[in-house]
């Protein structure tokens, strides 16, 4: 393995990291009244947002 290609998976990683506390945030911080209209409950964010970011097998 180079070192660009390690580089290349850690800067993807910190980017996925990212992009799922975004969206568990997002997730978890939405008024009650849209949640529901959505059919989410915000206490599944972090299920949420890893499936949405890493897949549903992750």
């Amino acid at each position: 393995m180079t070192m660009t290609s390690v580089f290349e998976m850690l800067k993807t990683a910190a980017a996925n990291y990212a992009l799922y506390r975004q969206t568990r945030n997002e997730i978890a911080n939405l008024p009650a009244d849209v949640a529901l209209d959505l059919g989410i409950y915000p206490g599944d964010a972090d299920r949420i947002a890893r499936e949405a970011v890493y897949g549903k097998a992750a």
